[in-house]
């Protein structure tokens, strides 16, 4: 079975400044990947180029055997990298409906269950001006998977999240991975790469090896 998302031999740079280098990484289909390391190791680099977000300098990256570069579009990813933006005078519930009216009609029986998935219902009407950074991490995650997506592409998902908040999202990844999502996430909390990762590669000055956990 072709893996779902396959980075080959990819390099990239800015200026002098080698961010990845030689990077290889395989995910399967239904299964969570987790990516560890420390802040400035290439792992949101290498996130922003799996979904397209910047080109890689040499090497290649498919999504589900097809390159990258050649896609017409992400819309079958789900993704959060770095601080999940919104319109701060909208509601969450209004944040979401307008997000996936860009993508065409507003469901708002899916809007309210990924809504309650995340723990967001009750403050569904409140700006999210006024939300938590926790809050506001829960609703990027809304944002992820409102649409069906089959791919999530997440970077430390659990910023901001306090314990109860944090247990409920990893439910949350689990049961998603049971409906065969592919998920490839990063974290700095071990705990959540041994409860999540079926598999774990570690970033490391722009190199990539994988490890056992």
């Amino acid at each position: 079975m072709i893996p779902v998302i396959q980075v080959i031999n990819v390099n990239k740079s800015f200026k002098n400044n080698t961010v990845l280098q030689n990077v290889n990484l395989q995910v399967k289909k239904g299964s969570i990947c987790g990516i560890v390391g420390r802040n400035g190791s290439g792992k949101t680099v290498l996130f922003k180029c799996i979904c397209g977000f910047l080109k890689v300098d040499s090497g290649q990256i498919l999504i589900k055997g097809k390159d990258i570069e050649n896609r017409k579009d992400n819309k079958n990813m789900g993704i959060i990298i770095e601080s999940p933006g919104f319109l701060g005078h909208y509601s969450g519930y209004k944040n979401l409906a307008f997000l996936m009216g860009l993508n065409g009609s507003v469901s708002r029986e899916k809007i309210e269950d990924v809504l309650n998935l995340v723990g967001l219902s009750a403050e569904k009407n409140k700006r999210v001006g006024k939300y938590s950074m926790g809050m506001r991490q829960r609703l990027g995650i809304a944002q992820a998977i409102m649409e069906d997506q089959n791919i999530l592409i997440l970077d430390e998902p659990m910023n901001g999240l306090d314990k109860q908040g944090v247990k409920e999202m990893r439910e949350c990844l689990l049961n998603l991975r049971s409906q065969g999502k592919t998920i490839l996430l990063a974290s700095h909390n071990s705990e959540d790469i041994r409860v999540l990762c079926d598999s774990v590669y570690e970033m490391d000055g722009g190199k990539l090896e994988r490890i056992q956990f």
